[in-house]
């Protein structure tokens, strides 16, 4: 079974992926890679040498095209789940971004952007992308 957990900080270092709640006009925005059929919060993982807000603004305008928005922390997330990592619990940083304006075209494995004022029904990460959203929304920060 995946578990979900949330923590004000931990050390930089342990943080190993981003995911941003992102919204414009206040609607949220989803993201479809061009292999799926599902949905999922834009994100992804941390590369050598970068900051964690460097791989969040990163992931945010390769997967949306988001080109001016403001950013900010929420909250850590940690994922433990059974053939993931051998089952280590691993961290991320959860992000809260409001995107004005974006790219006329996407140019990553993104297929296209969803932008709505309802959840999707096929995630692609049914066990953690609802819980992040449930938690930004019990912080207040998403309705």
């Amino acid at each position: 079974m995946t578990s979900v957990r949330f923590y004000d900080e931990i050390p930089d270092e342990l943080l190993k992926f981003a995911v941003i709640l992102a919204a414009h006009d206040g609607k949220l925005v989803f993201c479809k890679h061009q292999e799926r059929n599902t949905w999922e919060i834009p994100g992804g993982h941390r590369e050598a040498g970068e900051t964690i807000l460097s791989t969040a603004k990163r992931e945010l305008y390769e997967e949306t095209g988001a080109l001016d928005f403001e950013i900010a922390p929420v909250c850590v997330y940690s994922v433990t789940a059974p053939g993931n990592f051998d089952g280590k619990e691993s961290f991320g940083m959860l992000y809260r971004a409001d995107i004005t304006r974006f790219e006329a075209e996407l140019h990553s494995e993104i297929e296209k952007i969803m932008i709505t004022d309802r959840l999707p029904e096929q995630w692609t990460y049914p066990e953690i992308q609802p819980k992040l959203l449930a938690e930004a929304s019990r912080r207040g920060l998403i309705k």
